[in-house]
Formats: C-alpha cells, structure tokens, sequence
C-alpha cells in the first residue's frame, strides 16, 4: 500500500462527505471505514465496537456532561444580571467604561460555563441592551462581546480542553490549570485594547453615568459573591488536589442547582430545558468522539500519520514553522468546522508531528485552544458569530469585521505562548508535581 495515495482517498473522502452535508460523526467514522476497507485487512467491524465502545465509556467522559449541564443551568438563572449590577460601579473610571464588563464578566462565567457560545449568549443578553442604551459605540459592542466570549473555551473548566485531554491522553487538570495564566493575559490583552480604542475615540464613548460612593460599590459588588463561591468551589478544588475534574463538575452542578434555588429562578421549566440542553450538546459532542477514536485507529493501520510525520521530519521544519502552518491550517478549517470537530478531526494526524518536533502536549493543548477560539469569530461558520448576529439582527460578515481586532489579539497571545512557554507550564509544575 502506498500511504501517499492512501492519505489523497482519505483526505478526499472526508471533503466529498463533509461537503454533502453528512453529520461530522458519521463522516469521521465513514472516512475510517473507507480507509480500512481499501488499505488494510483487518476485520473492519471488530475494530469499530472496541474502538467505540472504548471511547464512549471513558471515566474522563463523564466531566464533559456535568459540565455542560452546569453552564445550563447558570444560563437560565439571574446570574448576568447580578455580574452587571457587581461589576459596574468598578468599571467607571477605566479608558472605554462599562465596555470592559463585556470583558471582565465574559472571563468570570468563562469559569463556570466551560461553552464559548453560553458564555456570549449570557453576557451579550445582558451587556448588549443595557450598553446600546447608554449610547456606547455598537461596532465595539459586538466585537469585545466576540472576542471575550471566546475565553469560555480557555478559562477553566473548558468542554474543548476535556476533548483534547482525552484525545490527545493528556492529564485534564493539568490542562485546567495550565489555561489560568493565558487566560488572564488574553483577559488583559482584550481589555487593553478596549481602553486603547476609546482613547483613541473618545466621541464614542459616553460619559460615566454611574454615581456612587465607595460604600455603594462595595454592597453591590455583593451581586458577585455567589458566583465567586461557585468557581472557587470548582476550580479550588481542582488546584488543591482534593477532587478529580470529574468530580469537581459534580460539585459544579449541585453548586449551579443551589444558586439557581437561592436566587428564585430555579423552576420546572428551567430545569427541564437545562437537562435537555445539556443531553442533546453531550450527545453530540460524544457523537463525534466516538467516530474519531475509529477514525484515529483506522489512520494508524495506514499509515498515513507515520507518513506525515515522516514529511515533516524531510522538510526539516523548525517548530515555529510547523507551529505557523498549523495556525494558518486551523484557521482556515475554522472557517468551515466547529471547534471540537477541528480538534477530534486532526489530533490522530497532527500529534505525531507535534511530538516528533519535540513539542511539549500540554503546551500544544492551550495552543490549540486559543487557534480554536480564532475558528469562533470567523465567518462563515463561527459560533459566537451566530450567537451575535441572533442578538442583534446584523449580518455575519459585519459581526466577523467587528471581531477582527479581537482576533488578531489571539494571534499575538500565540506570539507570546511561544515567547513565553512558561505561562502555560509554570502553574501546573508548581500545583501538580
């Protein structure tokens, strides 16, 4: 078997399907299935049940739903409209004003919802009405709620982290923990360039509306306590060694529940529909990692990874070129595909390269993260672009052009990933030995 016409069918087989419109799962496990058939002898359906069944019954797993339950839950309570009343009094005096709540409260529910689209959805709910209404800039508002939405993928808990953690067989509370520290800095980054921008246009910031002595501040930034208390409880835990993420995503669900409970909005209806919201994204996401550990088999049977790897190693790429076309890859793939597709579509094809350039995994996984947070603000297919644009009524490519200095800030955050290794891997060396 020649592994290069083999990687042209299969490559060429997973376009033609992906283009037909066929569910991202069943054309990752039709690839594989294409790919055994023609290049290998081994019992094609023997494969596909230890391979599936494996995936499907991961202990790791079971974080994935109990979190995206959590950010369920949390969507449908008060929570965005105690943040606003929290965070406001505190946002007066900076350059672009209450802009930065977009910012600031999309990196707090990051670390409680664990979705880049909850998080824009429940933020933008809030900020996008109350914003347009004191006159700031609506360009502005689109693209900090774009950009910052993205960090529900990079703050800890991260859906698209336990997907990479279990594809790539990379510890998940190491991952957890290793998105701290980028996640802060691409916090700071959003914001400075907020307050960069209304110093550069102060006609289009309003003037601060929001009057109040320090006492005042204090008793409403009270609206933040229990959320605090819940990330603190999720992801203190965590750090402190006293809880698996699997378990932590439970606490994180009893936590949600008695929020929920406390603040009045816990009813029948809301419980329901989180329940059915959180089956019906897990459902799916589980779907597609099921056809990618077939998938992931299927191309180690032909070769097609070792070939790669074997390119790679012949074209003598240094990492930061191999690093560059893999950005440039993914971005264009973003274009196309949602992030967990990208991600469980390419790690059985692109770690190997990775690890035969000497690439740390870990480091690789923030790394992916970040470029899959690029794949939520570009059009055509990005999420948080589709969150957006059913909020506000404008059209896709506006939201994307709203959302491009933000996206060029996540290129510059890769820029400083490599520069900076250690603000992946410091905490997790200092907190898990």
């Amino acid at each position: 078997m020649d592994p290069t016409f083999a990687s042209i069918v299969v490559v060429t087989a997973m376009f033609v399907m992906l283009a037909a419109g066929v569910w991202v799962a069943l054309a990752l496990a039709g690839v594989g299935f294409v790919a055994m058939a023609l290049f290998t002898t081994r019992p094609i359906g023997l494969v596909m049940a230890t391979n599936v069944w494996g995936a499907s019954t991961s202990w790791t797993l079971v974080a994935l739903p109990l979190f995206i339950w959590m950010g369920e839950i949390l969507f449908r309570t008060r929570i965005s409209t105690d943040m606003f009343r929290g965070l406001a009094p505190w946002m007066g005096w900076l350059p672009g004003r209450l802009m930065h709540v977009n910012v600031v409260g999309c990196s707090i529910f990051a670390a409680v919802s664990g979705s880049s689209a909850a998080t824009a959805a429940t933020i933008g709910r809030m900020t996008i009405p109350e914003l347009t209404r004191r006159g700031y800039d609506p360009m502005m508002i689109i693209g900090s709620l774009a950009g910052a939405g993205t960090l529900g993928l990079l703050i800890p808990p991260s859906i698209i982290m336990i997907v990479y953690g279990v594809a790539a067989d990379v510890s998940i509370a190491r991952l957890f923990i290793a998105g701290v520290l980028p996640g802060v800095v691409l916090t700071l980054l959003f914001m400075g360039y907020v307050a960069a921008w209304s110093l550069a246009n102060p006609a289009k910031v309003p003037p601060y509306d929001l009057r109040m002595g320090f006492l005042e501040r204090v008793r409403e930034t009270g609206a933040l306590i229990p959320v605090m208390l819940l990330i603190m409880s999720v992801l203190g835990s965590i750090y402190a060694g006293f809880a698996t993420p699997t378990e932590a995503a439970a606490v994180g669900v009893a936590g949600s529940l008695v929020l929920a409970l406390v603040t009045g909005t816990l009813t029948w209806a809301n419980f329901r529909d989180s329940l059915i919201g959180a089956a019906r994204t897990s459902c799916m996401i589980s779907f597609i990692l099921a056809g990618a550990a077939f998938l992931t088999v299927a191309m180690g049977y032909t070769g097609i990874p070792r070939l790669l790897a074997e390119w790679i190693t012949a074209q003598q790429l240094s990492p930061v070129a191999l690093l560059a076309a893999l950005t440039v890859f993914f971005i264009v793939m973003g274009c196309f595909l949602d992030g967990i597709s990208m991600v469980v579509l390419t790690t059985s094809v692109i770690l190997p390269m990775v690890q035969r350039a000497g690439i740390d995994l870990l480091w690789f996984g923030i790394y992916i993260v970040i470029v899959v947070e690029m794949a939520q603000i570009t059009p055509p297919v990005g999420f948080n672009l589709f969150v957006l644009q059913s909020m506000t009524g404008r059209d896709i490519f506006t939201i994307g052009k709203a959302s491009a200095p933000f996206f060029l800030l996540m290129v510059l955050m890769v820029a400083l990933l490599w520069v900076f290794p250690g603000l992946v891997t410091w905490l997790p060396s200092q907190m898990i030995g």
